[in-house]
This record gives C-alpha cells, structure tokens and sequence, in this order.
C-alpha cells in the first residue's frame, strides 16, 4: 500500500530512497492514511458543490422559463447593468448554497461559510501539525538508523582488528608450544647421551625435579617438628 501511494504521489518522478523497515513504514502509512483522509474530505467537498451547482442551474432554468412565460422577461430584455448584476447575484445565491435571494439567506449563508471556513482551516492546521510531527519522527528514524549503522560498521572493525590479535596470540601460542615440544625432545635426547656416557641417573632433569619435589614435602612435614621445637627453646 505505502509503494502504491508513493508511486501515485510522485508520478514519474522517481521514488527518493529510503531504508524500508517496520518503523519507517509505519511512519510512511501513518502520513499516507493522513493523506488521504485529506483528500477524501476534499473530494466529498467538490462533489457536494457539483451537486448542488447542478441543481441551482436546473433551479435557474426552471425560474428563468417560468419569468420568460409569464413575465416575459429574458435575458435580452433586461439592461446591460441588470443583467450583470442579475449574474452576479445568481453566481452569489449558488455559491453560498441559499435556498432564495433574501439578505436573510445571504447573511445566514456568509456567517455559515464563514464558520465552515475556519473550521476547514483548523483541521488543515492539525493535519500539518501532525504531518509535521511524523516528518520529525522519520527523520528521527533515519538518523537512528544510520548511527546503528555507523555502530555496527565499528563493532565489525573491532571484531576483526580482535580477530587478527587472537590470531597473532595462536600463532605464537603454536610457536611456543613447538618449540616447547623441540627442547624436550633435545634435553630428553641430550639426557639419553649423558646416560650412555655414564651420567648418573639421579642428575637427569627429571630425577632432579623429582628430588626437589620430595625435598618439598619433607620441609612441609617438618614444619609443626620445628614449630613444637621452637617451644622448647623458650624454657629456661
């Protein structure tokens, strides 16, 4: 429905682009409901008038035959200046929708259209105030749109500048690990030369670090001995 309107408003002239989602086509149906509500008053206005214009002239033809048979007066008959101002009061008496040619109906007519005047503007007034208020809620829309954009645009570099970080870390991470596995390899081998020569085993990286841990445990074993020890040492 909205393309079909805007098609329809802008003719051959292309349609403006704009970012089509749920906000923005609820903002483009809200005005295009606005729209056309305006223009079916409009419409029912001009075709009310039609109407009536047709039966005022059936009204007019129907008196004029009636004055030309009775009377006998025609439009010929009649002074420049009479008939000038005989049309200016039939277009008047037609135009302010008077049901005779009375300064009462012409007053009472005036006051009417008059109201109807103002009242016609004031609904033109608040179709604009609200038009105007959508037109500010698009366009907030739009430029919300275009910062989620702009913030989506940032998130993705920084996505792939933490992507190119993890990747350098897995590589040295794989590096390190390669040549952790390289120097095992060369001290396990390095040990294996050293045991053939005669190296004893209790020397050999891991006899060492075996000890260190015993070593360990025996200092942790000796701690209440040396705390009751020192208990001791305070007598006299």
């Amino acid at each position: 429905q909205v393309t079909l309107w805007l098609k329809k408003l802008y003719g051959d002239v292309p349609i403006p682009e704009y970012e089509v989602n749920e906000r923005t086509v609820d903002i483009l149906h809200e005005v295009m409901e606005c729209n056309e509500e305006r223009d079916k008053d409009v419409m029912l206005l001009i075709e009310d008038m039609k109407d009536q214009a047709t039966r005022y002239e059936a009204e007019a033809q129907y008196w004029k035959d009636i004055l030309e048979e009775s009377l006998g007066l025609s439009e010929g008959s009649l002074s420049q200046e009479a008939t000038t101002d005989l049309n200016d009061l039939v277009e008047s008496a037609m135009e302010l929708e008077v049901e005779d040619t009375s300064l009462t109906s012409f007053y009472s007519a005036i006051n009417y259209m008059t109201s109807e005047l103002y009242e016609t503007k004031s609904k033109n007034e608040e179709m604009e105030r609200k038009l105007k208020t959508l037109t500010k809620k698009l366009t907030s829309a739009l430029m919300m749109e275009k910062q989620l954009e702009e913030d989506i645009k940032k998130v993705k570099e920084s996505q792939e500048a933490e992507k190119a970080k993890v990747e350098t870390r897995s590589k040295n991470l794989k590096f390190l690990e390669d040549k952790s596995k390289d120097l095992k390899i060369r001290i396990s081998e390095a040990e294996d030369e050293l045991v053939a020569r005669g190296l004893d085993q209790s020397l050999t990286h891991e006899a060492l670090v075996k000890s260190s841990e015993e070593l360990a445990a025996l200092q942790k074993e000796l701690v209440p001995f040396k705390e009751e020890l020192a208990s001791y040492h305070n007598l006299p």
